[in-house]
C-alpha cells in the first residue's frame, strides 16, 4: 500500500502504463504469429506484407520501450531469415 500521495499517483500511473504496454505487446505478438503462419503456408506475397507489418509493429514497440530494442532486432532478424528461406525453396 502506497504511503504518500506521490507513491499513490505513481502506482496509478504504473497501472495505466502496464495496461497500455500489454495491449501493444499483445498486438505485436499477434502480428508476428500471423506472419510466421503465412510463411509456413508458403503464401509469398501475403507473407511479405505480414512480415512488413510485424516489423513495423516491433519497431513501434521498441520505440515506446515496451520491448527492448535488441529484442525487437533479434525477432526481426529471425522473421526475415524465415521469410528468405521460404522464398528460396
Amino acid at each position: 500500500m502506497p504511503k504518500t500521495k506521490t507513491a499513490e499517483k505513481s502506482a496509478r500511473s504504473a497501472e495505466r502504463k502496464a495496461e497500455r504496454n500489454k495491449a501493444i505487446k499483445s498486438g505485436t505478438k499477434s502480428k508476428l504469429t500471423r506472419a510466421e503462419k503465412l510463411i509456413a503456408s508458403k503464401k509469398g506475397a501475403e507473407a511479405g506484407a505480414a512480415v512488413t507489418e510485424a516489423i513495423s509493429s516491433l519497431d513501434r514497440a521498441a520505440k515506446r520501450n515496451v520491448i527492448h530494442a535488441n529484442t525487437a532486432a533479434r525477432k526481426k532478424s529471425r522473421l526475415m531469415k524465415k521469410l528468405n528461406a521460404s522464398n528460396k525453396k
